[in-house]
């Protein structure tokens, strides 16, 4: 008999968990009218999304104000399984020290270097997510 690999929907609270796990966040924006996926380093405090970028890629004053979208994944190919978490918010760069002293960066994954000049909040207001699993 074949294996097949079956597909979970996850809880929104479940979707909130897994964010924290991730490693890498990617970010789903519009610049100059076209799609665009920006890996970014990334924490996760209550049910908003924190992002430092550097003030050398725009990324602050491109997602300001914006809607976007926030992914992060793991997958295990040995075993066909691993989870997607998708999270759509309105964007908002918060760039007086007030804002940035409410929020209390936990540490940051470091694929890249740390900016320090830009902290991009994202409000989870819609959270899906799906869990893979070998059926086996």
């Amino acid at each position: 008999m074949d294996n097949y690999v079956e597909l979970e929907v996850l809880s929104r609270d479940e979707c909130l968990r897994l964010l924290g796990k991730a490693t890498v966040g990617r970010i789903a924006l519009s610049r100059g009218a076209l799609p665009a996926v920006v890996p970014v380093n990334f924490c996760v405090n209550d049910e908003q999304i924190f992002v430092r970028a550097s003030p050398k890629n725009r990324l602050a004053a491109t997602v300001d104000g914006q809607v976007v979208a926030f992914e992060v994944d793991d997958f295990d190919p040995m075993c066909d399984s691993g989870w997607t978490v998708t999270v759509t918010g309105l964007a908002s760069a918060l760039t007086n020290d007030a804002g940035r002293e409410e929020v209390k960066l936990a540490p940051l994954t470091r694929w890249a270097p740390l900016g320090h000049g830009h902290v991009v909040a994202i409000t989870a207001e819609l959270a899906s997510g799906y869990r893979l699993r070998d059926s086996g």
